[in-house]
């Protein structure tokens, strides 16, 4: 199958802190891919990278035959992306905003999706819900039409029902050949929704492997397989 992604060799430091060292992970087209890893071992970086909304690493990220940070940045669709908007602007107004920026923005799509996660457009963002707030950021993810969908730990924080609706969501309205990986650290939320995974920790993907090879050949669950990699603890990487 052509891969959608290629990360090769990656490291990345921070104030000369290395928060990726040699780092490969590769993505196919129309999957759900889990990148789990305790909090602070570097998912979200790892994301903004790819995204091409962190530069000044070493190695190759290739997103089809897209490598530099501004093309990565204008194809793929990042949960981050509504990070620094005006929160005391109307739901609608912040749509319309990401409706001009974006070309691959779709408004029709954005209102049914924002419809069937019960968000009123009405509402400024800053008086949303944590729950409301998690269901907006993923309501303008998923509203591009985009070959790769970055869902950063979109159920931290909020309660049973909220996670319910997103991950309908997302099954649902991720476009037929489209992939999406979707951070957490609690795993249960996306285990049955899940093809891949790929498990951070120590600096680097230290496995990925198909979520119906880990349940038949390894007989395990997903959550059995992500915990016996932090059997020994957590760490606190980013």
């Amino acid at each position: 199958m052509t891969t959608l992604l290629t990360v090769a060799n990656l490291t990345y430091k921070r104030n000369l802190k290395t928060i990726l060292e040699d780092l490969n992970l590769t993505l196919e087209p129309n999957q759900i891919v889990g990148l789990l890893g305790a909090n602070g071992a570097g998912k979200t970086t790892l994301m903004r990278l790819i995204a091409g909304a962190a530069t000044s690493y070493h190695g190759t990220i290739r997103l089809g035959d897209q490598g530099t940070p501004a093309e990565r940045k204008a194809i793929v669709s990042f949960s981050e992306q509504v990070a620094g908007v005006n929160d005391n602007r109307r739901l609608v107004n912040i749509a319309d905003f990401y409706d001009h920026v974006y070309p691959d923005f779709d408004m029709a799509n954005f209102r049914k999706l924002a419809t069937d996660l019960g968000l009123g457009l009405d509402q400024r963002f800053n008086q949303l819900s944590r729950g409301n707030h998690q269901k907006f950021v993923v309501a303008i993810a998923l509203s591009r039409h985009a070959k790769l969908y970055l869902l950063d730990e979109p159920f931290n924080g909020i309660d049973s029902m909220s996670r319910k609706k997103i991950v309908s969501s997302i099954i649902e309205w991720k476009p037929e050949m489209a992939t999406i990986l979707v951070s957490d650290h609690h795993v249960t939320d996306i285990a049955n929704i899940l093809d891949a995974v790929a498990v951070v920790k120590d600096h680097t993907i230290v496995d990925q492997k198909k979520a119906d090879e880990i349940r038949e050949n390894n007989g395990q669950s997903i959550e059995d397989y992500y915990e016996s990699f932090y059997a020994e603890g957590e760490t606190d990487n980013d």
